[in-house]
């Protein structure tokens, strides 16, 4: 693709001229002869230097923007830097390292360099000879420091280069791809011999190494190429497993060039093609993170993201934005390198270092045997003579646990194989029996599944799930592309249905395995985001593609209506649990209502855990957990008493009453004083609080004289790991929520809820259910502490001392611009106005509306906080300060004004 110039990285005039000077006159190459005349002018060095540098970056980088191909730019920036080093070693010549070699090592070795890339430099020292002075190799090191090249450089000898690299892998990997710049050739010869594979990390030792160090390095990104912000080097299918591939085959074969591998059979040509492809693509995102940077960034960040689509040309369509094209690229060319990792470094090359090339396949069915514990296929026309086995291999790989995997040639057979998925194969009854047998097997599912997507066969049976492979939607909420948030979500519904994760998820282990039919959920799961970008509705798209497949594959039409339900409700369960008031009984009994019977609860509740467990792993908390147990919890009983006899409001609070007087906490308050206590309180807050929450707010204000006004804060956990509840009891004129928010947000504490009763005695009761920002309790007591003297001492200063809420809003979050959106609805049962606010999420927020709520005299008795990745999504219940709904003059009235304090400080 030609790049376009953006004005990231428009060309100054003076750099336009500076490029010309090293530029052929087409512009299309170094002029190398320039070069030499400019590094060899008898000018000061360093001037010198600093000049050729300046003018060869400059060339490369206007090089890049007319669209020339990365392999050619890291190849000529690393022949830059030998011309520029080996002049700096000339002229900072010194008879202490005349007779040293010096040698170019690492990826700098291989002749490829970023425009920042790392560069590694080993001088190379005689045997039984002193190393150079310090002196001479500072000055040396000096000049190009202050030229612009940063060097990491050792000074060993040839057997001390065998002994170091006989200790790490990372050391041989370095030396193995070493290049004589200037010195005696017959030192690097030394080394090479010194560190040759008959010496140190036979190809044997070196394989399994390199083999570990790949799944260590696979573990820190997650075991996903599909992160947020992935690591163009280090993330798998990144640069680093292309490295892999090379090295493995150098200290094998002795040389490690990609076209070698097709040469000994390794890689067909259209793999090599593909392989190459992948590589250009992803040295070129490099180039352009190093060129936007200014600095060694191989992290593909938000920041960077949507101006490297702009720089590629990518522009915004009906249902796509021009970053999430340019990030499917990405994603879908990082599954393709992935794959050929695998086939290459985890079978082909295990087979050829680590087995016996020569064993005996051992038969396992018409289709397929195994050879050396790896799967394959009993002839290359197995495919185009039984199509199914492209479905039968994966149940093969379930029925058999024994096999490591699938072997290098049966990979490249099913990935040339799959134009035989058409539409009479997804028509045909047999793939349907064998794709339910996969989805029903006892162990595998979700590993087959996955396999199935990374060979490309589950995008073409589900061509609708083929669509979103790779598709990332650009905000902070969801952190993986959308295939494979859907396998996230089958894997965790998976582990719900299996005993030895049953410590995991108690409740979800339980429900899963009592279901008759738990195939269900996994069809849910597989289809509940598989019409994302389509424009429209997602979950009704994907409702009608769920219950068309799932009546294609044989099932029961009560099974298909079951599963198109749980697509087309798949947020209902989450967004009433976070943003409704679960404690009023007409919001359980409305939503009993949608939910209609306990079969379509479980399974709509399973998928909620799964779903939100699965979207972004640092947004489930065990908060949510609680959250939705307790909705889950009040549902099941509505709909067992049946939906035509809710629960009765006087019903509820007297057994919450009941229940709290039995807790320990209350066996210290005489009964005289908690009644009169409980009389001041209303009715609204015994619906509002559970019976452990009525106990310690009891506890807590009984030993209050009634005369008191001072404010009193109090912090104790919730449930074990579901966040901290803190209590603020305070006079009404206070407005307490404002300041309190505010504290809490500069504190670094995460607000999850907040929950605000008017009491009969002229104070307001307040709860906050807040966390630490890894989404844990407050453990620590002196933490707890401060907290209680900074809510007592900012609500009782209030304005006087007005608490500002200082901290800066995540570098990912700056990154978006939400409009804010403000909206009124009315709660007609009790008797209230329902206020929601969409925002670009900040510290503060809370504490801004809360004080354009104050100023407008409205009263706050329920807040649920929502954070959406990089959105606010709040709700507030409010009233006028008489207990009464506002009117439509004043919802009028405070639109605009939280409008216009949230974009004024946004």
């Amino acid at each position: 693709m030609s790049a376009v110039v953006g004005p990231a990285l428009s060309l100054s005039i003076d750099t336009r001229q500076l490029a010309s000077e090293v530029l052929q006159a087409d512009g299309s190459a170094f002029d190398w002869p320039a070069i030499r005349h400019l590094l060899q002018t008898p000018a000061d060095a360093l001037p010198s230097l600093i000049h050729v540098l300046g003018a060869g970056n400059a060339a490369l980088k206007q090089r890049f923007l007319a669209g020339e191909t990365a392999a050619a730019l890291v190849a000529d920036r690393a022949a830059l830097v030998d011309l520029v080093i080996c002049e700096a070693w000339r002229r900072a010549g010194d008879p202490g390292h005349a007779d040293c070699a010096l040698v170019a090592v690492g990826g700098y070795g291989r002749g490829e360099l970023h425009p920042y890339s790392d560069v590694d430099l080993l001088v190379l020292t005689p045997p039984r000879s002193a190393p150079p002075p310090p002196d001479s190799l500072s000055d040396f090191l000096t000049l190009l420091w202050d030229a612009g090249i940063e060097i990491r450089h050792s000074v060993r000898s040839a057997a001390e280069c065998g002994q170091d690299a006989g200790q790490d892998i990372t050391v041989i990997t370095t030396f193995m791809e070493a290049r004589l710049l200037l010195g005696p050739e017959e030192l690097l010869w030394e080394m090479q011999a010194a560190t040759a594979p008959a010496k140190i990390w036979p190809s044997r030792q070196f394989f399994e190494g390199k083999i570990r160090e790949q799944q260590t390095r696979h573990h820190r990104y997650d075991d996903t190429a599909y992160n947020l912000e992935p690591d163009v080097k280090g993330s798998p299918g990144g640069l680093r497993d292309i490295q892999t591939i090379s090295w493995v085959a150098l200290r094998e074969h002795g040389r490690g060039d990609l076209e070698y591998l097709v040469s000994r059979s390794f890689l067909s040509p259209s793999e090599l093609r593909l392989l190459l492809q992948g590589r250009e693509f992803l040295w070129r995102v490099r180039f352009a993170l190093h060129l936007l940077t200014g600095r060694h960034e191989d992290r593909l960040l938000f920041d960077h993201q949507a101006r490297i689509a702009q720089l590629f040309g990518y522009q915004d369509a009906s249902y796509m934005l021009a970053v999430e094209q340019f990030m499917q690229r990405y994603y879908r060319t990082v599954m393709d390198l992935s794959r050929l990792n695998e086939m290459l470094l985890l079978q082909q090359f295990q087979e050829a270092i680590l087995h016996d090339p020569d064993a005996e396949p051992k038969h396992l069915n018409d289709h397929f045997s195994a050879h050396n514990g790896f799967l394959q296929v009993a002839d290359d026309d197995v495919f185009d003579r039984t199509p199914s086995a492209l479905l039968e291999l994966f149940l093969t790989l379930q029925q058999r646990p024994e096999l490591k995997g699938v072997s290098a040639g049966t990979i490249s057979l099913i990935h040339r194989s799959l134009h035989l998925i058409d539409d009479e194969f997804r028509q045909d009854p047999r793939n349907h029996r064998l794709f339910l047998q996969i989805l029903r097997a006892k162990d595998g599912v979700t590993s087959e599944l996955r396999r199935m997507n990374r060979y490309g066969v589950l995008g073409r049976y589900v061509p609708a799930f083929g669509r979103v492979v790779g598709r990332m939607q650009y905000d902070l909420f969801h952190a993986y592309t959308v295939d494979e948030h859907t396998l996230f979500v089958v894997s965790n519904l998976r582990r719900f249905a299996l005993e030895r994760f049953n410590h995991e998820f108690p409740r979800c282990s339980e429900i899963m395995q009592g279901l008759p039919t738990p195939e269900v959920a996994y069809l849910a799961g597989l289809f509940h985001d598989i019409a994302k970008g389509r424009g429209g509705d997602h979950s009704e798209l994907g409702a009608i593609d769920a219950e068309s497949f799932v009546l294609e594959h044989g099932m029961s039409r009560y099974d298909a209506r079951l599963v198109a339900w749980l697509v087309r409700k798949h947020l209902l369960l989450s967004l009433t649990a976070q943003k409704r008031d679960i404690s009023d009984p007409a919001v359980i009994s409305e939503f009993a209502g949608q939910v209609g019977d306990e079969v379509h609860l479980d399974y709509l509740y399973l998928l909620t855990v799964a779903d939100v467990r699965g979207t972004n792993p640092k947004l489930w908390n065990s908060w949510k957990a609680q959250l939705f147990d307790e909705l889950y919890a009040h549902a099941k009983r509505a709909l067992r008493r049946g939906l035509e006899k809710p629960v009765d409001r006087d019903e509820l609070i007297q057994e919450r009453k009941a229940a709290a007087r039995t807790l320990p906490l209350l066996a210290g308050v005489s009964g005289s004083k908690i009644e009169e206590m409980w009389a001041q309180w209303g009715d609204d807050y015994f619906l509002r609080f559970r019976p452990d929450e009525i106990a310690w707010h009891t506890q807590l204000l009984a030993g209050r004289e009634d005369r008191e006004d001072r404010v009193l804060a109090g912090v104790q956990d919730e449930a074990p790991g579901a966040g901290t509840s803190i209590m603020v009891y305070a006079p009404r004129d206070r407005f307490s929520f404002a300041t309190a928010t505010a504290v809490l947000d500069e504190l670094g504490l995460n607000i999850a809820d907040a929950r605000i009763i008017r009491l009969r005695t002229g104070f307001s009761l307040s709860t906050y259910i807040v966390l630490e920002n890894d989404g844990e309790q407050i453990h620590d007591e002196q933490r707890r502490d401060q907290i209680r003297r900074r809510l007592e001492q900012g609500i009782t200063t209030g304005e006087k001392q007005a608490v500002r809420v200082t901290r800066r809003p995540p570098r990912q979050v700056r990154m978006f611009t939400t409009p804010t959106l403000v909206n009124f609805d009315g709660d007609e049962t009790n008797n209230r106005t329902v206020m929601e606010i969409v925002a670009g999420d900040r510290p503060g927020i809370l504490c801004q509306v809360g004080q354009v709520l104050r100023d407008h005299r409205v009263a706050i008795q329920a807040a649920k906080i929502l954070t959406v990745g990089e959105r606010a999504e709040d709700v507030f219940y409010v009233t006028d300060m008489a207990g009464a709904p506002l009117m439509p003059d004043l919802c009028d009235r405070l639109k605009v004004a939280v409008t216009e304090a949230l974009d004024s400080a946004a």
